[in-house]
């Protein structure tokens, strides 16, 4: 996995450290981003590096960080997509600090990371998932020019347990061509 810079952005794999586990934790502490993306808000630091080690690090899953500062504003991965299991696919997710919410920031990185996963992994289509609930996140989705493939319900347990629906959306490889990334 490699570091990838866009004009505003530096996209780096996580360290298991307490730099970026600080990081993590100051934005995914806030209960207005984590239960967006269906996980509870982190409750310490020790529980930010676990989740850096344990989920993001197996992963291709960078840290977002401000090029000029250097500052975690968020994070951003690639994991296989369970809903196409023998086709050459990948679900993208990502999260950001509400500090930096309505800045584009989300949308620089999206279209970083399409570009580096149709090109690296060579795949045939890309997908992400969002709640109905997820309207800002829905409009960086389409941005970046993904298509709706409809509503799942019931389609992904969150942290409470509870089962939420999913708005399902892909982009094929054809259609990232054509968009000129």
């Amino acid at each position: 996995m490699k570091e990838i810079t866009t004009e505003r952005l530096v996209l780096t794999p996580w360290r298991d450290c307490q730099e970026d586990a600080l990081g993590l934790y100051s934005y995914a502490k806030d209960p207005e981003v984590g239960p967006r993306a269906g996980w509870k808000p982190h409750e310490s630091v020790e529980e930010s590096r676990e989740i850096i080690r344990n989920v993001f690090m197996p992963h291709a899953v960078w840290a977002i960080r401000e090029k000029e500062s250097g500052r975690i504003v968020g994070s951003i991965g690639l994991e296989p997509d369970r809903r196409r299991e023998d086709v050459s696919s990948k679900e993208m997710g990502y999260s950001l600090g509400r500090e930096f919410w309505g800045r584009g920031y989300m949308t620089e990185a999206a279209v970083a990371v399409m570009d580096y996963g149709f090109r690296e992994f060579n795949l045939t289509v890309m997908a992400i998932c969002t709640s109905p609930d997820n309207k800002r996140s829905q409009r960086v989705i389409e941005k970046c020019g993904f298509k709706f493939e409809g509503r799942q319900r019931r389609g992904y347990r969150i942290y409470d347990g509870s089962d939420r629906d999913n708005m399902v959306y892909s982009i094929l490889r054809e259609e990232w061509k054509e968009r000129g990334l």
